[in-house]
């Protein structure tokens, strides 16, 4: 399951999706399945301006959907939310998808893995933090020892 969050789309799915979708856009005649098929490899990509642009595709799916595609367009939001790491947006979203369905193993492991995600890199980001606040604590010793040194 956790690959689910690193699996990249392959470049040929993308260019198929995409050229379908903006087909159907030139005709004005876009479908729900074209949409979601294009914004699905989209959250999938490895930049995120991509995940970014599926976001917003599926977002509005979701507005104007109906009842049975929300779930896949939930699950997914969740997915590129976590992907370019907004995982506050991604858990709101796996909430909303486990009040559609309470039991879905594959949503509530997802939910595990976000968390973890966000687990590990608030531990980075308080390791550089507290590497930051060393070395001032190092610069300031080396400040007071040079300001002692020269008023003896």
């Amino acid at each position: 399951m956790e690959d689910v969050l690193d699996e990249v789309v392959s470049s040929d799915d993308l260019r198929k999706f995409e050229r379908v979708y903006h087909e159907q856009l030139h005709q004005e005649q876009v479908t729900p399945k074209a949409q979601f098929e294009y914004a699905w490899c989209l959250v999938r990509s490895r930049y995120a301006a991509d995940i970014r642009k599926g976001i917003i595709l599926l977002e509005d799916l979701f507005q104007k959907g109906n009842d049975e595609g929300k779930r896949d367009y939930l699950y997914y939001l969740a997915i590129g939310n976590a992907r370019i790491k907004e995982y506050a947006k991604a858990l709101q979203f796996v909430r909303a998808f486990l009040q559609i369905e309470p039991g879905n193993q594959q949503v509530q492991t997802l939910e595990t893995l976000i968390k973890k995600r966000m687990e590990k890199e608030g531990l980075i980001g308080m390791a550089v933090a507290g590497g930051v606040v060393l070395a001032l604590g190092g610069l300031v010793g080396l400040g007071l020892a040079l300001t002692k040194g020269r008023s003896s």
